[in-house]
């Protein structure tokens, strides 16, 4: 490593500690709002989680590279009308800070009014591309998975001239345990009880690591890598719970192409990555479901650097790597196939033949 090892090591410390302080966000929102509130319709927990939690990252950017450029989900012109919506976002943000005072400095402090914070949720409208520095930012990624205290998690990563160089994934009810495997149910009330929260973050070239969530500084971090799958008939998938985002049917007909006879593991979110990553979990497959879907580069980015950091391949259907640079979407792939390295190949090979028979 030598003098890499000290690139973008204050990328990742305020990304992580971001991220950290936008769950003490989404967590109070949980357990205050969406308890209870499971219809499609009442989108109001998580709207104020998303737009919370976008408002705390994006300052914490804007306060430490004030120059870079930010992709995120929200923009605040709902806000400007609503002002309850508004009032109810600004008490949890003004409140939402790190316990430890230099950890909370780190980040710049809080935001200092309702306007502020609604420029920052603002700032996040950069259209991407290949060039410069630009974060991506998901505040809330699986919003099912958020209301029915099932997975979700707080995502951001930095691109550089279209590659990916931090990402950072924020699971609040991903047990803490890295070895702890994946239950079927481990999309559902898995609340951020004890033993459970996990911060996982990488940069290129540095390896990836877990870590507790905490609502102060950062804990201890361990390394991570994906689990050696000796044969590929024990592995186990992840995929979305929603049949909507991936393909269930050819999910299942690769599983049984690929004589693996475990159930697969529905979660939401890229909690997915985090989980093959650290080798709870093995494949992670995301089948279009649509031709013309795109998918959007806040959905994949840190997580796609942090399972292949930890020892795997992400790689879309066709078998090419995830292009960041193209906008906001992946414009030039199509699904995404992630596994350990040495056994990737076989899965995309399967992958090629199921989708190519359509």
């Amino acid at each position: 490593m030598g003098s890499m090892s000290n690139h973008y090591q204050k990328e990742l410390l305020v990304a992580e500690l971001a991220v950290q302080r936008a769950t003490i966000l989404t967590k109070r929102v949980f357990h205050e709002k969406a308890k209870g509130t499971l219809s499609k319709d009442d989108k109001s927990p998580v709207t104020i989680g998303d737009y919370g939690a976008q408002a705390l990252i994006i300052q914490a950017i804007r306060k430490n590279f004030p120059h870079d450029a930010i992709v995120g989900e929200e923009e605040a012109s709902t806000l400007r009308e609503n002002e309850s919506l508004r009032s109810q976002i600004w008490n949890l943000v003004k409140e939402s800070r790190l316990e430890d005072a230099e950890a909370e400095s780190t980040l710049g402090g809080p935001i200092d009014s309702e306007d502020a914070m609604l420029e920052a949720i603002d700032a996040g409208n950069s259209e991407g591309g290949a060039k410069g520095r630009i974060w991506a930012l998901d505040p809330i990624d699986g919003t099912k998975g958020f209301l029915r205290g099932g997975q979700y998690a707080v995502c951001l990563a930095l691109m550089v001239d279209g590659e990916v160089k931090v990402g950072v994934l924020g699971c609040p009810n991903l047990p803490v345990d890295d070895s702890a495997p994946l239950s079927a149910d481990a999309g559902e009330h898995q609340t951020d009880e004890g033993g459970r929260g996990v911060l996982f973050g990488a940069v290129e070239g540095q390896g990836a690591t877990s870590r507790a969530l905490s609502r102060g500084v950062l804990q201890a971090s361990r390394p991570i890598s994906m689990k050696p799958v000796k044969d590929i008939t024990h592995a186990t998938f992840c995929e979305s719970v929603e049949a909507a985002h991936s393909s269930h049917d050819d999910q299942s007909t690769i599983a049984k192409k690929l004589g693996i006879t475990g159930s697969s593991v529905r979660m939401d979110s890229q909690a997915k990555y985090g989980s093959i990553a650290r080798g709870a979990g093995d494949l992670y497959l995301r089948l279009p479901v649509k031709k013309d879907y795109q998918e959007k580069i806040w959905d994949h980015a840190a997580g796609d650097l942090i399972v292949r950091e930890a020892g795997g391949q992400v790689t879309d259907a066709e078998g090419k790597r995830l292009d960041f640079s193209q906008g906001r979407t992946l414009a030039k792939n199509k699904g995404v196939v992630a596994a350990p390295k040495a056994v990737h190949w076989q899965v995309l090979e399967v992958v090629k033949s199921v989708l190519g028979a359509k």
